[in-house]
């Protein structure tokens, strides 16, 4: 969606441009270029800009005769084998995901350490030693959508 806006102002931007271009000097030998002509400014005269319009890309060619195929029976196998190994991964990562949740609920019961001097829970020690947990949790729920949208392309 954000390539047409873009596409749009390269457009433009590539479009020709005519301006007047002076050169201005001031009284201390200063010399600048403007688009707006004052006091002390000399129109320049310049050759146009040549532009070579871009190469056309390559055709796509073929697939040759001769190239191997897979045929049919066997790629369904093959298909069939990539299910049962995804389904598998998915099932290992749930595992791993309600594991890594478990440890974390454990991790967040206040320990005898992690209460100050007046008995306080100390919140950034539980939130350090808990830390590590929920970003093991966040990979496997990122493994987990992965796999789900592999399963989801399979023909």
């Amino acid at each position: 969606m954000r390539l047409t806006p873009t596409i749009g102002l390269l457009a433009l931007a590539s479009l020709p441009a005519y301006a007047e271009i002076y050169k201005c000097t001031d009284a201390s030998g200063h010399v600048t270029y403007s688009n707006v002509a004052t006091k002390g400014c000399a129109k320049m005269n310049l050759d146009p800009i040549s532009t070579i319009p871009a190469a056309k890309p390559a055709a796509k060619a073929p697939t040759p005769a001769g190239f191997p195929r897979v045929d049919e029976g066997a790629q369904k196998a093959r298909d069939s084998d990539r299910r049962k190994i995804l389904d598998q991964e998915l099932a290992a990562e749930q595992k791993n995901l309600d594991d890594a949740k478990k440890r974390l609920a454990e991790a967040e019961e206040p320990r005898p350490e992690d209460r100050n001097v007046g008995g306080a829970i100390n919140q950034g020690k539980v939130q350090e030693r808990t830390q590590p947990l929920r970003d093991q949790i966040q990979l496997h729920e990122r493994n987990l959508e992965a796999i789900k949208k592999e399963l989801q392309n399979l023909r």
